[in-house]
């Protein structure tokens, strides 16, 4: 039996140091703001809580924007939907610029034993409208994960993943450095979000003029020769296969091999990290009574941390020890490192940085090589897409309960974040071998 393979021989992999490139300047693009963020939403009268909840808008809408996009890049090619999604951020940006123009008029003011006190004000409403869009075309981190496992083989899946993530990591570093710089100045947060909104220009100019579409690995249609043969009784039968004909169902990857187990660890990281995102910010300016620039510097020491963990470390130990094994380890030692942010002491702080960006830098890109190759190349937009909803759905989840938990317990919730990620190390160990 004749089968038309779907896989092509596959042209010599090309430079991955555009989809980088890419990748950095969105992730500086997005962490520019991280820093003054928590301070520009007390300025227009909101707390903790609302604080959690403008950051979920994001992944609310990336929930609903996410797998359409997966699908969408395994139909239509990466570059496209890339740029869309670039695209729809550089429009955000310009939105969120939009916000400091507003008068400071108060719409609603909540005053509640559960939800504390704020009150939603114009400029608040239009940033939530500003990370609703960013969010809805917010699959950018997703099909570049798709993109990059396009071009790469088995044998540099790993190191190519790392790279990815020191990319992004460089974004983190760059990014809460330069708004603690601009943030200093006369202009205030203005500045930076005008610089998010440059950066964003240059991050689509890089996709539309760097990127180059990859040919999709499939077959597009019958290749049966249309002829006259079934009218005279003389049809051959059909012995090929469309290997990729069609899409796959949410039930149809979770039938992949170890897919389930992977989702799940994917979604308790992103659930784990988003209760420290929702209450580091609010802890930093309110608990240890940082500035902006204060903030921008921690947030840079743990982004220079975690690019040399995801570099020569990571380097190091790859292929030395067992994926399963790194990915157990890192999440042991990133749960300690939320821990320490108990302490309040500044050493210690500075000290959880590292154990955080030790264990996120050696855990994360290695978890991403192993669902990258469990997702293979049939549907690696659709999978990587299903994981972003679920990353979205994730960061909802803990953004909203890390601004709840912080107004309740304080520090406390960073202790929350540190039993979530025990749990991954848990479920990591007890998987066996081949699916983490």
């Amino acid at each position: 039996m004749v089968q038309a393979s779907a896989t092509l021989d596959r042209p010599p992999g090309p430079s991955i140091l555009p989809i980088l490139s890419v990748n950095f300047v969105g992730m500086l693009g997005f962490s520019i703001v991280v820093p003054f963020m928590v301070f520009l939403v007390t300025k227009w009268g909101g707390n903790a809580l609302v604080y959690g909840a403008v950051a979920s808008t994001y992944s609310i809408f990336q929930l609903i924007g996410a797998p359409i996009l997966g699908r969408w890049s395994d139909r239509y090619g990466r570059r496209k939907v890339l740029l869309l999604s670039q695209l729809g951020t550089l429009v955000s940006w310009a939105i969120f610029l939009i916000a400091f123009t507003l008068p400071l008029d108060e719409i609603m003011k909540i005053d509640s034993a559960v939800f504390g006190q704020f009150a939603l004000t114009l400029p608040l409403i239009v940033m939530f409208v500003s990370r609703a869009l960013d969010g809805l075309t917010g699959g950018n981190v997703s099909v570049a994960n798709a993109y990059l496992a396009d071009i790469t083989t088995d044998e540099t899946r790993s190191r190519n993943f790392g790279r990815m993530s020191i990319s992004t990591n460089l974004g983190f570093v760059v990014g809460p450095a330069l708004a603690g710089l601009l943030g200093g100045t006369i202009y205030g947060e203005v500045l930076p979000v005008f610089a998010g909104f440059l950066i964003s220009a240059v991050a689509s100019a890089l996709i539309a003029f760097g990127l180059e579409d990859r040919p999709m690995h499939s077959l597009s249609e019958d290749p049966t020769v249309k002829n006259a043969a079934k009218v005279y009784g003389q049809g051959n039968k059909e012995c090929f296969k469309l290997a990729h004909s069609g899409e796959i169902s949410t039930r149809g990857i979770l039938a992949l091999p170890n897919m389930a187990v992977l989702l799940a660890v994917y979604f308790l990281v992103m659930f784990g990290f988003s209760f420290f995102y929702a209450g580091f910010p609010v802890y930093a300016a309110q608990g240890l009574g940082w500035s902006v620039s204060e903030a921008g510097s921690y947030f840079a020491t743990l982004s220079v941390a975690t690019v040399v963990a995801q570099g020569p470390v990571l380097a190091f130990v790859s292929g030395r020890i067992a994926d399963k094994t790194l990915v157990t380890i890192g999440a042991l030692v990133l749960a300690t490192g939320f821990s320490l942010l108990l302490s309040g002491n500044m050493v210690m702080i500075y000290l959880a940085a590292l154990f955080i960006a030790l264990g996120n830098g050696v855990m994360w890109p290695t978890f991403m090589a192993v669902f990258s190759r469990a997702a293979g190349e049939r549907y690696q937009g659709a999978v990587q897409g299903l994981a972003g909803s679920l990353g979205a759905a994730a960061s909802i989840l803990g953004l909203l309960g890390g601004g709840l938990l912080y107004g309740a317990i304080g520090a406390g919730v960073f202790l929350a974040a540190a039993c979530v990620i025990a749990l991954v190390a848990l479920l990591s160990a007890l998987c066996r071998a081949d699916q983490a």
